[in-house]
């Protein structure tokens, strides 16, 4: 099994510890459900109940009651154990794939090795090691990434200018 992060606790709702979820998984109906326990940074949270609000999940968890404790959540990752041989689209890769991989710009240039994937609220980011200097993260986006190829262990990268100078 595999941690995958399914969604980020945008902010609280109500004043009973209600808190709306940004979905980071394309098959919410099944990863978010009453009894789902999610890990985070911080412990286990044990979904009570969840509704939809406007394509958003709206959960409650045992334990957490009020605005404050739904507020102290706020920007909160939840993830979820899932099989790693679940059927995945061809453009979809679990962060366990990435990280370890080689990033190389498509003209052949070595720029380092992903170290994590970081799921900012816009858009997920490939965290890669270079040789002397501070990571450098890098959009997983259409726009940047040329390929992924987990057989040769390379991502291919198509940098905008000056992006690799950071």
């Amino acid at each position: 099994m595999v941690q995958v992060v399914v969604g980020r606790i945008v902010r609280p709702h109500g004043v009973r510890g209600e808190v709306v979820v940004e979905v980071r998984t394309d098959d919410p109906e099944e990863r978010f459900r009453p009894g789902a326990e999610y890990a985070t940074p911080s412990g286990a949270l044990r979904a009570e109940t969840v509704r939809w609000h406007q394509g958003r999940p709206m959960l409650t968890f045992e334990g957490v009651r009020g605005r404050d404790a739904a507020e102290a959540l706020r920007g909160t990752l939840l993830s979820l154990e899932v099989d790693p041989a679940e059927e995945l689209e061809s453009d979809e890769f679990h962060d366990t794939d990435l990280i370890g991989l080689a990033v190389v710009t498509v003209d052949g240039e070595r720029v380092g090795t992903v170290t994590a994937v970081d799921h900012g609220p816009a858009y997920e980011a490939l965290v890669v090691k270079r040789r002397g200097t501070h990571p450098l993260p890098i959009p997983f986006v259409d726009e940047m990434i040329d390929g992924v190829d987990l057989d040769a262990g390379t991502v291919v990268v198509d940098p905008p200018p000056g992006l690799l100078e950071l």
